[in-house]
């Protein structure tokens, strides 16, 4: 049998030299735009809650950032908790909500489908995280037009 002989890993070891940045830090020129669209469902996987931090960084770079949740995606947007609104299960319940909710307050704006929210997941508009605009399903295609119009960045989130 082969003899291990590397001592074990211990906390506050470093796997990768972390802080090594390869690229630039690109910064949004004035004015320019992104869109993120979430067509994934709430706790499906980990790219809901991955892009909704790419959101919130292209927010914070100095885009003009949207997000669109249509099809399962508004379920990324509903309020949620048990037993009670607001509570949190288990750790990581309220990811979703949080992550949205601090998207809004530094100045993101979200979109959801109001078809999608009805009619593919009984919710009407009150079930909407506060802050969240609901949208005709006309819109959907209308806000990446417009987004692809104006030369944004467009960052598009599927789960199949």
């Amino acid at each position: 049998m082969p003899e291990v002989t590397t001592p074990a890993h211990q906390v506050g070891d470093f796997f990768v030299d972390y802080e090594e940045k390869v690229f630039e830090d690109v910064k949004a020129d004035p004015g320019e735009k992104a869109l993120v669209t979430f067509h994934t469902v709430a706790f499906e996987g980990s790219i809901g809650l991955v892009n909704l931090l790419q959101a919130l960084r292209l927010l914070r770079k100095g885009f003009e950032t949207s997000v669109l949740l249509y099809g399962p995606g508004v379920t990324l947007g509903v309020q949620r908790g048990f037993p009670k609104i607001g509570d949190a299960a288990f750790p990581g319940h309220q990811n979703f909500n949080d992550q949205l909710s601090k998207f809004m307050t530094e100045g993101g704006k979200v979109y959801a489908c109001r078809f999608a929210l009805q009619a593919l997941y009984g919710h009407g508009e009150p079930s909407l995280i506060p802050g969240i605009r609901p949208i005709s399903p006309l819109d959907v295609l209308d806000i990446i037009l417009l987004h692809r119009k104006d030369n944004a960045f467009i960052l598009d989130t599927w789960t199949v």
